[in-house]
């Protein structure tokens, strides 16, 4: 079992870094993340240069980031990169966080892998009982069902619980969309529970949690890489960038003639996230964001403003 890096208590230095060719690859391209808290640099034996204009900018987002720690009294997690440059954003990147509704958008992305398109317009029978408390979507279908793709654009562009539960059921459960993700290369993603339980994020339990850094290589593959045929990558991309959950978050961090396309998620302990990917304007190339975020009380309330802010920063270091 990998060690438990939720709340150390310690403060993970933040890094604006332009990584070598091995590195982007290995880490980003194919997906792989580390949950020991070792830098993907240290494993895949790549080299990393940061500039002196870096470096500035990794101490000026450093200190934002320490700053809105102290500020929110939360615990956040980064990682965002410059899909052109390769130049990356971190804090906290290697540290287990709560996933939350996050995980939706990788369980559509592990959907739109397996599912042919009869699987994907078929129409799938649920009962009044198995309609959750967040269900916007799927409530008012019960006498009718829904098709299999409509559950999964309900579960990210509404957060709907009961179609996130219904994709999870035609997948196989959490062990097959856990699977899914080994399938990426990814070995630190737990996936362990449905909803509303896996928003629990007791501290200290490594159920339903992840990185940073892993998230956001699960996301680039499923979005930007070769894992989906270009036709379900444009459907995924359409169900992330019409997503109406994410308006106060990392969208209200980027600038406004920026293409979002995100999941947002919700959970116990003050835990509020977002991960996306953000087209700039001008034909810059794809930046991938992830911000994490938790409290470590039970009762703690989360505040949008949190993401919000560490996305400007973000925006900020990369230029």
């Amino acid at each position: 079992m990998t060690p438990d890096l939720r709340r150390t208590g310690t403060r993970t230095r933040t890094r604006v870094a332009l990584p070598g060719v091995a590195l982007l690859v290995a880490a980003l391209v194919g997906g792989c993340g580390r949950a020991d808290g070792a830098s993907t640099a240290a494993a895949t034996g790549a080299t990393t240069t940061t500039t002196a204009a870096g470096a500035a900018s990794a101490a000026a987002a450093d200190a934002a980031f320490a700053e809105l720690e102290q500020r929110f009294g939360a615990r956040l997690g980064v990682y965002a990169v410059d899909t052109g440059s390769g130049r990356e954003v971190v804090h906290r990147t290697d540290e287990r966080f709560a996933f939350a509704s996050t995980i939706k958008s990788l369980a559509a992305g592990a959907l739109l892998r397996k599912a042919s398109d009869a699987d994907l317009d078929k129409v799938v029978p649920y009962r009044q009982e198995d309609v959750l408390a967040w269900a916007p979507i799927t409530s008012q279908h019960v006498a009718t069902g829904m098709k299999l793709r409509d559950l999964a654009s309900a579960s990210i562009q509404y957060s709907d619980n009961t179609a996130a539960n219904l994709v999870f059921a035609e997948l196989g459960g959490p062990a097959a969309v856990q699977q899914s993700l080994r399938d990426l290369g990814d070995s630190t993603t737990s996936v362990d529970r449905t909803e509303p339980t896996l928003n629990e994020a007791t501290p200290g339990d490594t159920r339903d949690t992840s990185t940073p850094r892993v998230l956001a290589a699960d996301l680039r593959r499923y979005v930007l890489g070769d894992v989906l045929p270009e036709g379900r990558r444009g459907l995924l991309t359409d169900w992330l960038v019409g997503n109406t959950t994410g308006g106060p978050y990392i969208r209200a961090g980027v600038p406004a003639d920026w293409r979002i396309g995100d999941k947002t998620g919700n959970a116990g302990y003050g835990t509020r996230n977002d991960v996306a990917v953000a087209w700039p304007s001008g034909g810059r190339a794809p930046i991938v964001i992830v911000v994490l975020t938790d409290r470590g009380k039970a009762d703690a309330t989360s505040d949008d403003a949190l993401i919000a802010q560490a996305t400007k920063t973000v925006v900020s270091a990369l230029g």
